[in-house]
């Protein structure tokens, strides 16, 4: 299989048609143009909203059910940080009743004055919840470890600690 290069950074989902995402790629679309336009309303519209839903993220951190999922994203929003992160060297598989994509994620982390380039391995599960595509999973991992070590003292580190709330499990 032959990964997609042409990234996805959430630009495109405002021309697509309706609210719900009815295609993998709009999806895809949705969740980045939640993420990287910090929509709270339109992550919660991406993501199932039932407890039986995860996010790992490479922080180390593992959150279940949109409530712990919810808290998270409106920390990060709200938040001093600043993350853009675009999807691409990526692969679609489907199955009945479901989606995964697995690729890449290139961005920055941005926060009192600091700025890190990110690199993260990602993977996305999504199923059809009979009026769109819904998020159900996520992974995130940084394989490079001084990157990663960045990372984590800068959101760890971060002035306030509103970026993850204070807890090291987030972000």
């Amino acid at each position: 299989m032959q990964p997609i290069a042409e990234p996805i950074r959430g630009t495109r989902y405002a021309g697509l048609a309706g609210a719900d995402a009815a295609t993998p790629q709009a999806a895809l679309e949705q969740f980045y143009a939640a993420f990287n336009g910090r929509d709270l309303g339109l992550m919660a519209r991406n993501w199932a909203q039932t407890d039986d839903i995860a996010l790992d993220n490479p922080l180390g951190g593992i959150r279940r059910g949109w409530g712990e999922i919810g808290v998270l994203y409106e920390r990060l929003f709200s938040g001093p940080a600043v993350v853009y992160v675009e999807f691409h060297d990526y692969t679609l598989h489907a199955g009945s009743g479901f989606f995964y994509a697995v690729g890449r994620e290139r961005g920055h982390f941005r926060c009192d004055g600091r700025e890190i380039a990110l690199a993260i391995r990602t993977s996305r599960v999504f199923r059809d919840a009979g009026h769109g595509w819904k998020q159900v999973h996520h992974h995130g991992s940084i394989e490079d470890p001084a990157l990663l070590a960045r990372y984590q003292a800068a959101v760890l580190g971060s002035r306030s600690g509103a970026v993850n709330g204070g807890r090291k499990d987030e972000g």
